[in-house]
């Protein structure tokens, strides 16, 4: 027979205790010694619920099953989380009409995959001087993915590049 474990702080201090019992039920209120005794008959624990409670509240439970039906419940929300992946797809002002759309069609499928895509567009050398057009190129992804993105961050400048954030939208 396992003795039962005791979590107990300020029932030591009180004495009296708020007894829950292994199905939900309310045993009311006992000496510590008889909600051990009782505990140690059903061969379960008896575990501080609320410490601050006047007076303490104690449930009579199976300790290690409950901490093990604990981690099942955060194994099992960790599964339904999803990871959002931000991709970066990285541009020229001078990149041709082809490329430019063939690099939309990804960034789309990036968005219904249900990641991020970020927009970058690197300047070379002189091209710096040119930054209306890269922003006609940026405002050319917005235009062209709002259907299914929002811009997340508007074009902003940052050295040599400038970049965007599309991320997809809300689905209802």
């Amino acid at each position: 027979m396992a003795k039962p474990t005791v979590n107990i702080n300020q029932a030591i201090r009180a004495r009296e205790i708020r007894v829950i019992g292994p199905n939900s039920e309310q045993l009311g209120i006992l000496s510590l010694q008889e909600a051990l005794s009782l505990a140690e008959s059903q061969q379960l624990d008896l575990v501080e619920v609320s410490p601050t409670a006047v007076p303490p509240v104690c449930r009579i439970m199976d300790y290690g099953k409950f901490k093990y039906q604990q981690s099942k419940k955060l194994q099992e929300a960790k599964k339904k989380q999803s990871h959002v992946q931000v991709k970066e797809v990285k541009l020229r002002p001078k990149t041709d009409e082809h490329d430019l759309l063939f690099k939309i069609k990804n960034v789309r499928r990036f968005l219904e995959e249900g990641n991020k895509a970020k927009i970058t567009l690197v300047f070379r050398g002189r091209e710096i001087t040119h930054v209306d057009i890269g922003m006609k190129a940026l405002e050319r992804f917005a235009t062209d993915l709002e259907d299914i993105a929002v811009v997340e961050f508007k074009p902003k400048m940052e050295g040599r590049n400038m970049f965007m954030i599309v991320a997809p939208k809300a689905k209802k």
